[in-house]
Order: structure tokens, then sequence, then C-alpha cells
């Protein structure tokens, strides 16, 4: 009895306990609040991704937040001019809660925009 025991014991030690990750899951939501979805990642898949596309000037904007399982997290920041992207990873349950960036205003478009206007307010006068 007590061989069987130590047979199950063993057994039992020597099993790995698999417990896959779980992540956000939306695709091309407009703010986060879309994103309340979970997904069951593959064994492939090793990390959670939010990817965040978004452009706007003055007032008006738009973006896109996508969320959900990789294999590979290509992980990226670009900021240009009056748009953003980005890619940011997580390898925890659930983890990728937050947004991944943000449209940021370029003060330099926005004095040229201002100058431009000015020139053209006041150029047509003379």
């Amino acid at each position: 009895m007590k061989a069987s025991l130590a047979v199950l014991l063993a057994a039992l030690l020597g099993v790995q306990r698999v417990s896959s990750l779980v992540c956000w899951y939306c695709d091309g939501a407009e703010s986060n609040w879309g994103c309340w979805r979970w997904q069951t990642c593959s064994s492939l898949e090793t990390s959670c991704a939010t990817i965040y596309m978004g452009a706007g000037i003055g007032g008006a904007s738009v973006q896109s937040i996508s969320k959900g399982c990789v294999p590979i997290c290509p992980s990226m920041k670009v900021d240009y001019l009056i748009a953003a992207a980005s890619v940011k990873c997580c390898s925890s349950f659930l983890c990728n809660i937050s947004g991944a960036g943000s449209v940021q205003t370029n003060h330099l478009v926005l004095a040229l925009g201002i100058l431009a206007s000015f020139f053209c307010l006041f150029g047509a006068r003379m």
C-alpha cells in the first residue's frame, strides 16, 4: 500500500500543471470600454497585446484599440505629427487592461497652422 501511494505521489509531482494565459480581447474598439471580453490563449500564444492606433487634429480624433493573445510581441511606439500607433505586451492573467498609448499634440504643427492662418487673414488685406 505504501509503495502504491509513493508511486501515485511521484506521478502527481511529475505532472506539470497546465494553465492557459487569459487576455482581454477586442478588435477595433473605439475605446477601452469596448474591450471587456476574455480570450483564452493557445499554448503557442505567450503574451497579451494591446494595439493602439489613433490620429487627431484640433478637437477631431479617431482611434482604434485591439487586444488579444499573440505568440510574439512586436513592441513598438510611433508618435508622428498627428498620428500615433503603439503595441504593448505583457504575460500575466488579464494584464492588458489599460490602453497602449494616445495621440499627443505636436506643438510645431499647431504653431505652423496658427502662423498660416495669420498669413491668410492678413495677407488678403495687403
